[in-house]
């Protein structure tokens, strides 16, 4: 039975959150704070041998060629599709159910944001809506896979392909998600990662990576993130300030070497989540043969969801939404974006989203107390 150290199976007296990073880092807190001592005595704190080795090891974990830390998952977004060609006035196609991050991150690099609406059942970017909304200028597609759930790589390549578009994966939420056993992030032309503290795989603060099987494209993002500097310091191309700090490296490090029983454990959560709505109204996430979703987050669909929402924190039990306002909807990019007004999917899933506590610490306690809230508020619907 997993519990935080020091933590007991007692009854609950407290909201169950939805995350909870903390309990993560007091797990491991000896292992963390070796690791803080061991940079802190090396006398190397930016781009040293911490992150070189965190670069290889997830490389290694994922399956790439190739990976090169960064500050941010939005920055891994906006450097690998400047790596891989992107240049201002460049249209990049992807969807509106996602962190704003996702289009923010293509603003920055100079680009267009086009949108494209998702399968309902998926909940990731529809293959056939993006081939599409391809247009004249469309240069790339950056793939989203959402809460953990694999996006339809099959389909979006074959379009991808036929179109001559690049493919940048939208990886921050979606570490450990598998298709046919092969990692998320390997099959387009590069994946972007996100260690935000609440991710599977998550820093004590901020950090990011891109990964790629193209040398060409981790040697472009190495040049981007630092000046557009190359081995000799050399400002070759223009570039900017992104770099994966030594700490964080070395506390990812830590934390890489428990994200697959990690992602396992929310797996297992998942599927006693899943009995228990198995009979009911309210929609679990999808199981795809071959996918492996990596459960950032367990996102529920159903009508009514404040009441369902009110009900459970009567029991207990926090919830959130993830996401309840489209990134079309936001005052910011609100009617002005290519595509906005052909989303009826999108909009749909936006007023039916639920997300129920999931977290690798999870007790089974917890666990239990959260499905037997479930119960409870399922016989309210009925």
């Amino acid at each position: 039975m997993r519990t935080a150290e020091g933590a007991s199976d007692r009854a609950i007296s407290e909201l169950i959150p939805v995350a909870n990073p903390g309990a993560r880092f007091q797990l491991h807190e000896q292992a963390l704070l070796e690791a803080t001592r061991r940079v802190i005595q090396s006398g190397r704190y930016i781009l040293g041998a911490e992150t070189e080795a965190f670069e290889a090891e997830f490389a290694t974990y994922v399956g790439a060629r190739e990976c090169v830390g960064v500050a941010s998952g939005t920055d891994a977004i906006t450097l690998g599709l400047g790596a891989l060609g992107v240049v201002p006035g460049d249209e990049v196609l992807t969807v509106s159910h996602t962190a704003v991050a996702t289009v923010a991150g293509i603003e920055r690099a100079g680009a267009v944001p086009v949108l494209v609406d998702i399968d309902p059942v998926l909940r990731t970017l529809d293959p056939l809506a993006l081939d599409a909304a391809v247009g004249p200028r469309s240069k790339a597609v950056v793939v989203v896979h959402i809460y953990g759930q694999p996006a339809d790589m099959a389909g979006i390549l074959a379009v991808a392909n036929s179109r001559g578009l690049r493919v940048l994966e939208d990886c921050a939420q979606a570490h450990g998600a598998t298709i046919d056993g092969r990692h998320v992030g390997t099959f387009g032309d590069a994946g972007a990662f996100s260690f935000y503290p609440t991710k599977n795989l998550g820093a004590v603060g901020d950090g990011g990576a891109v990964v790629t099987n193209d040398q060409k494209v981790s040697e472009s993002v190495r040049r981007l993130r630092q000046y557009g500097w190359n081995a000799g310091r050399l400002a070759t191309v223009p570039g900017t300030c992104s770099r994966l700090d030594e700490l964080h490296a070395a506390m990812l490090r830590v934390m890489l070497a428990r994200l697959g029983s990690d992602v396992e454990r929310r797996r297992t959560i998942a599927a006693r989540y899943d009995e228990v709505l198995a009979a009911g109204p309210v929609l679990s996430p999808a199981h795809v043969a071959g996918s492996e979703h990596a459960y950032h987050l367990y996102v529920v669909e159903l009508a009514g969801r404040e009441a369902f929402a009110e009900s459970l924190r009567a029991s207990g039990v926090a919830t959130g939404q993830h996401y309840p306002r489209p990134v079309h909807l936001e005052p910011a990019y609100e009617a002005r974006l290519r595509g906005h007004d052909a989303l009826p999917n999108t909009e749909h899933l936006s007023r039916r989203i639920l997300s129920l506590p999931m977290f690798s610490e999870l007790t089974e306690t917890q666990v239990e107390h959260v499905c037997r809230a479930l119960e409870t508020c399922l016989g309210g619907l009925s």
